[in-house]
């Protein structure tokens, strides 16, 4: 009499996996089961004017239209900048020639601005007075067109 192929481990295994196919219908059976018992209406939730979650629909007399020009989506828009304002004084604190770039104090605000050699109208010199307007750089922000002041030095 011949012997069975299958090891009591490979039985076994066997065992168990049928076993998990059965939880797994078994679960799955418990779900549709529950799941047909809950309407759309059920599960609807409603925001109340406080901001409260409901079950209670809102009351359609109280209703508010509000017009779609008056809805703001980001930031507000702002007006164009007078360009007067846009042009700042400053000294050059230091300018290194040779390397194309230096710092100019603002006479505004106090803060010392990057310049670099791009950025230049004109020469400019340790100690000169000039106007220039703040641009953004790489590392913030920096003075460009930067020109001499009238008296400049």
């Amino acid at each position: 009499m011949a012997k069975s192929q299958m090891t009591f481990n490979k039985k076994e295994r066997e065992k168990k996996r049928q076993q998990t196919r059965q939880d797994k219908e078994q679960k799955k059976e418990d779900r549709k089961a529950q799941s047909k018992g809950t309407s759309l209406e059920d599960m609807m939730a409603y925001v109340d004017d406080n901001g409260n979650i409901t079950s209670t629909p809102p009351d359609p007399t109280k209703k508010r239209v509000i017009k779609q020009e008056n809805i703001q989506i980001g930031i507000a828009k702002q007006l164009p900048a007078d360009p007067a304002l846009a042009i700042r004084t400053g000294t050059v604190t230091f300018f290194n020639e040779s390397k194309g770039y230096g710092f100019i104090k603002d006479h505004q605000t106090q803060e010392s601005l990057f310049v670099h050699v791009t950025g230049l109208a004109h020469q400019v010199k340790e100690k000169d007075k000039v106007t220039f307007e703040v641009g953004s750089g790489p590392k913030g922000p920096t003075a460009v067109h930067v020109k001499l002041a009238e008296g400049g030095k």
